[in-house]
């Protein structure tokens, strides 16, 4: 291939990637302005200056766009998380690191509002997210399971208490999600992660409005007990 062949496919694809960013930019702000309900290709394309016809190269169909932004959403949020547990101070505690990620996913939340109720707020009228999202979606998880499971094998992980009747079920999920960690902690395990969620969800949807005043406080703290919860005594 000869360079000047190179460099005109080059520029095209930044033009691409140019384009699909500045698309993506205006659904960001439609989301915000009017919600995901109301997402339109043909408003987008008209903010843009550009004919429907023309966008519907980039992105065919409104579910395919927000199946874009929620891939993207997932991944900023789980790269935040990421990044602080890779920052963490070398001595930090199990139960620390845990601290340390919720509190990353509660400030991408603050920053993000419009991106997280996309992610975990009402399901999209007419909208069933492909499972493309799913490893995306699954990045803070999977950073939890992975700091329960070095306490584990370093011994540091006391066993939570499993009812009876949960067990049959704990042992399904364990199966599923994580074979090599004790059902209890599985159990416990994805309900701090629905807790978790839940707590910046009230925060962010209001559901906090004079109740809690320090709300930095009150979630280190909601957080430190499901680090407990999940058998991160220390």
């Amino acid at each position: 291939m000869s360079t000047s062949r190179r460099t005109v496919q080059g520029a095209r694809a930044r033009a691409r990637e140019e384009i699909t960013a500045a698309i993506k930019d205006e659904a960001r702000r439609q989301l915000a302005a009017e919600g995901a309900a109301k997402l339109s290709l043909r408003a987008v394309a008209r903010e843009l200056g550009m004919v429907s016809s023309a966008l519907y190269r980039y992105f065919p169909s409104r579910d395919e766009l927000l199946t874009a932004l929620i891939i993207d959403a997932y991944d900023s949020l789980g790269e935040t998380a990421e990044r602080a547990d890779a920052d963490r101070p070398q001595r930090i505690s199990a139960a620390g690191r845990w601290v340390a990620v919720c509190g990353a996913v509660r400030e991408w939340g603050l920053a993000h509002p419009h991106e997280y109720a996309l992610i975990y707020g009402s399901p999209v009228p007419g909208y069933t997210a492909p499972t493309s999202t799913i490893e995306s979606a699954a990045r803070v998880g999977l950073l939890l399971v992975g700091i329960v499971r070095e306490a584990y094998e370093g011994k540091g992980l006391a066993l939570p208490k499993l009812p009876a009747g949960l067990r049959p079920e704990a042992e399904r999920m364990a199966a599923e999600l994580a074979p090599d960690l004790p059902p209890e902690v599985v159990a416990a395990l994805v309900a701090a992660w629905a807790q978790l969620f839940g707590l910046v969800g009230f925060e962010l949807f209001g559901q906090f409005n004079g109740v809690v005043e320090d709300r930095a406080a009150f979630f280190d703290h909601a957080t430190a007990q499901l680090a407990h919860a999940v058998g991160l005594v220390k």
